[in-house]
């Protein structure tokens, strides 16, 4: 599951979570629906956007509500995560582990899977629309943009599954933030490397409200399993994707 953006201790920063009926009591869901869901023996992986805090004296109490949930938890960088440098993941995890692990160059292990994950990134526009709705164009100088933190996710990935691969691992689970295509893409370098490595599932999240469910790639692709688990598009219950 993602995008939980909690706010215990920070003020909201998205509409949405003030009036669409989906967000009421959504903590509240998410705890009973783990409780019924997942045991101590599982792995729970929630993949970005966990605390609206810009840093940890913001989202203390949001990630000791995450650590109460049931299984082993493991989290991977969404956009809104500020509290998280990725070059001071290793702080964060000396501060959580065993309760929680953050995941960021580097993979974690399930029976004989390789998990593995980082924020990604895609190009989201602006797009410019004509009067039937069609995409005529695009902020070509924000795409240029996008595809330099594109490159810099590629490269974070690619060294998670080669660690995973240099400790013999060869069955693997991807994980992003971001969703793995835009609306303009078939294809990218997310979904080549997934099938480059034999990757068996990608999960993203990033895209919540209807309008955005559909923004990417949805079932069986080229091979591979695509699951959006983004919290108010699981109806705040933690999909399964390994048994």
């Amino acid at each position: 599951m993602g995008d939980l953006h909690l706010h215990f201790q920070s003020m909201l920063k998205s509409p949405e979570q003030l009036h669409d009926r989906v967000w009421k009591n959504h903590e509240e869901r998410v705890q009973k629906n783990c409780a019924k869901l997942i045991t101590d023996e599982d792995t729970f992986v929630l993949v970005g956007d966990h605390s609206w805090g810009r840093n940890l004296s913001e989202c203390d109490q949001d990630l000791e509500y995450i650590c109460a949930l049931p299984g082993r938890k493991i989290l991977t960088r969404g956009n809104h995560d500020m509290f998280w440098d990725a070059k001071k993941t290793a702080q964060l995890n000396e501060r959580y582990q065993p309760r929680l692990t953050f995941l960021q160059d580097s993979f974690a292990t399930y029976q004989d899977y390789a998990l593995v994950g980082t924020k990604g990134f895609t190009f989201e526009g602006p797009f410019y629309i004509d009067s039937r709705g069609r995409i005529v164009g695009w902020d070509e100088e924000a795409e240029e943009h996008a595809k330099k933190l594109v490159s810099r996710e590629l490269e974070r990935l690619r060294k998670s599954f080669e660690l995973a691969k240099a400790d013999g691992y060869r069955k693997y689970v991807m994980f992003l933030h971001y969703p793995p295509t835009n609306i303009l893409e078939e294809r990218s370098g997310f979904t080549d490397m997934a099938e480059e490595y034999g990757a068996e599932q990608v999960i993203y999240a990033h895209c919540h409200g209807e309008c955005r469910f559909h923004d990417s790639i949805l079932g069986e692709y080229r091979g591979r399993m695509y699951r959006l688990v983004s919290g108010d598009y699981l109806k705040w219950k933690p999909v399964r994707v390994l048994e």
